[in-house]
């Protein structure tokens, strides 16, 4: 259960970038912007380890950056899915 509560920030962090970088206007509520936030922090880290670059010194750019096009293409799918504009 802590760890979910952990994923809360991370994960408004990433969706609210993801939602930044993306074109246009995004009809997605707060809740659904966390969700796919967190979604996409989790596949960015897999990804990342993948690469070897899940654990760097200081700021793990890298990760951070994979999280943000994870939850940018999960908000798209998500869009695509409920036929949101």
């Amino acid at each position: 259960m802590l760890a979910l509560a952990g994923m809360i920030v991370p994960g408004a962090i990433v969706g609210g970038l993801a939602l930044l970088l993306l074109r246009g206007k995004q009809n997605i509520s707060l809740l659904w912007t966390i969700v796919l936030g967190m979604v996409g922090a989790v596949v960015g880290r897999i990804v990342a380890g993948f690469f070897g670059v899940a654990v760097t010194p200081g700021i793990d750019w890298i990760r951070w950056g994979l999280s943000i096009v994870a939850a940018m293409i999960a908000i798209s799918i998500y869009l695509a899915v409920t036929g949101r504009k």
